[in-house]
Parts: structure tokens; sequence; C-alpha cells
């Protein structure tokens, strides 16, 4: 399935139904009179999240969303059929942006969480509303107001307990193979991760949430690299887990690079809790990453993990940090 996390729709509620002009006319009834139904509701339209989407694909095709129409009413005072309500399914995480896709109508957070982003036009009038003292055989009646239409942008941002960042081939995949049962695609070149990938894991009977990020590299809050497209999933995350591949040659350029993108995207994800980890101990000796972590925490002053995706012994010890992450 392909991963799309931002599409723009236009959604149109359904009309209500006309008032009838309808009169009685029956046999051996000497007096008849107006006896015209109201019109029935249009339809509105509902956003509903839904647990088991992870993307909005089913949007690229479709881009337009109509409501049914309400009902004309009918003689013997009878109100015509509401239009049916239109459900549109979302994943979790999902926001409802007006048209020039920067103000936020609704945000979901929860499962089957529900939001009317499009009103139903009320149904008319029929005559009989309009009989008076004065007015025994109204003519009058009324139409349907139209409903709400207009275009909305739906952008996806993933939810997850823990965001796993780093810089290309740092191995997060890897570690959300080995953590969970997510099963991304893992291979020793750049850009693997082309899109967000979900993980859960137990521990301790708690259910942690991971999502892995596609790699950030210089230059990435303007859209170098895979860039900014993905930066946003990052703000969704409670907790960062920063990845860093232990065999580069500067741990600390490779760290501040990162977080140096983060902030120039938005200050508010420095401030997130950070998990720091060092990946792929098993391809160094142990006095060489003693070295390495003594000259990066000096420097950084930050305590750090070290794992390798191969030692289940390291991967239980990150997930026992992590879950004092989870709310």
């Amino acid at each position: 399935m392909k991963f799309l996390d931002q599409v723009k729709i236009f959604v149109k509620a359904g009309d209500g139904g006309s008032g009838s002009p309808s009169f009685r006319r029956e046999k051996f009834i000497e007096f008849g009179g107006p006896d015209g139904g109201d019109g029935g509701k249009g339809g509105s339209i509902i956003i509903k999240t839904e647990r088991n989407l992870n993307t909005l694909i089913d949007y690229r095709y479709q881009q337009h969303f109509k409501a049914e129409r309400g009902s004309n009413g009918i003689g013997k005072n009878k109100t015509g059929r509401g239009g049916e309500t239109l459900y549109l399914k979302v994943p979790i995480g999902t926001q409802v942006l007006e048209e020039d896709n920067k103000t936020l109508i609704y945000d979901f957070k929860k499962e089957n969480e529900e939001f009317v982003v499009a009103i139903g036009g009320k149904g008319g009038f029929g005559n009989t509303r309009f009989k008076s003292s004065t007015n025994r055989a109204p003519k009058k009646f009324t139409k349907g107001a139209q409903g709400e239409e207009f275009w909305i942008w739906l952008q996806l941002k993933t939810i997850a307990d823990v965001g796993i960042i780093g810089l290309p081939n740092a191995g997060k995949s890897s570690l959300l193979a080995s953590v969970t049962s997510a099963n991304p695609k893992i291979a020793n070149y750049k850009f693997t991760t082309l899109n967000p990938n979900l993980g859960v894991t137990m521990y301790d009977d708690k259910e942690i949430t991971l999502a892995d990020i596609p790699g950030l590299i210089e230059g990435a809050h303007i859209g170098t690299g895979l860039g900014i497209k993905f930066l946003k999933h990052i703000e969704r995350c409670k907790t960062l887990l920063h990845l860093i591949d232990i065999t580069e040659n500067d741990l600390v350029n490779s760290y501040n690079q990162v977080r140096e993108e983060l902030g120039k995207y938005s200050q508010q994800l420095l401030d997130k809790e950070e998990l720091i980890v060092f990946n792929k101990i098993d391809l160094i000796e142990e006095d060489q990453i003693k070295e390495k972590l003594d000259k990066f925490k000096k420097e950084i002053k930050k305590d750090a993990l070290v794992m390798s995706t191969f030692d289940k012994k390291t991967i239980s010890n990150i997930k026992s940090k992590l879950i004092n992450h989870v709310s």
C-alpha cells in the first residue's frame, strides 16, 4: 500500500427537500385545506477515525464527496425523508484544515472519533405551516436550504509514543523490526525508509507504539532529502529516540546535525523527552565504545544507551527504558 499523508477534497452536504404546496381534496369532505408536509433534512458529512487505517490513499482518486439530498414533502402532512449521512473514514492522527491549508478545523486523536464537517440543509416548510385565521388556504411553501459545501485538506500526522529519529542508515528500521512485529524495508543504503513505519511492542503488560521516521539530513527543514514532508510526523510523538551509528567518526556532529534540523523546523521538538541510543556496537571493540561514549558525554553532557539489533539483552534494556515514556 502506498503512503499518502495529505490530500485536498471537496465536501458537499445534502440540500434540504422543498416543502409541499398540497391541498386536501377528498370525497364527502366539505372542507379541505392545506396539507403540504415539510421537506426532509439534507444528509450531513461526518469524518470518523478508523484504527485499521494508516494512510489517506483512499482519497487519492476520489476528491468529491456529496451527501444525499432530503426528499420533498408530500400531501397529508407527510414530511420528506431525510438524506443519509455520509461517513468518511480517516486514520487516527488526521487533521482537518480549511482550503488555505493553514487554518485548523479539527484534530483527530482517538479511535472512533467523529466530527461533522459539513451540515445538511434544513427542509423547507409545507403550506400547512402558513395556515392562519386570516389565510385558510395558503399556497405559500419554501424550498429547502442548501447544504454546506467547500474544499478542505486532510493531513495525517503519525501518533506514536516514541518516534525513532536519526541520520539515514543509523539502523532505525532494524530497531523497529527488533522490538516490534513491524516488517519495514531494511537495506544498506540511504533512504531505505520512504514512509513512516509504525510498530507496537509489549513490555510489563504495557503497549508501546513506535514510529520509524525517515532519515534526516542537513537542510531537511527546507525540504532537502525527504525533508519537511516527514518532520511533521515527529510533532505527535511523546518521546524521541535519537538513534546514532556508533561507527560514525564524529558522534557529536551526527547528534547535533539532527537536533539542528529539528530546531529549525520547530523549537517545540527540542523540548520533547529524548532517549539517545548508540547502535551497531557489535561492529567495534569495547574499548572504542567506551572512548567514544566518554567523549560524547563530555561534550553533550547527556547519558546514552548502547545496543545491537543482534543482541537481545540490549534490545530488552531499550524496551525497559521506553516503558517509562508511555503514559
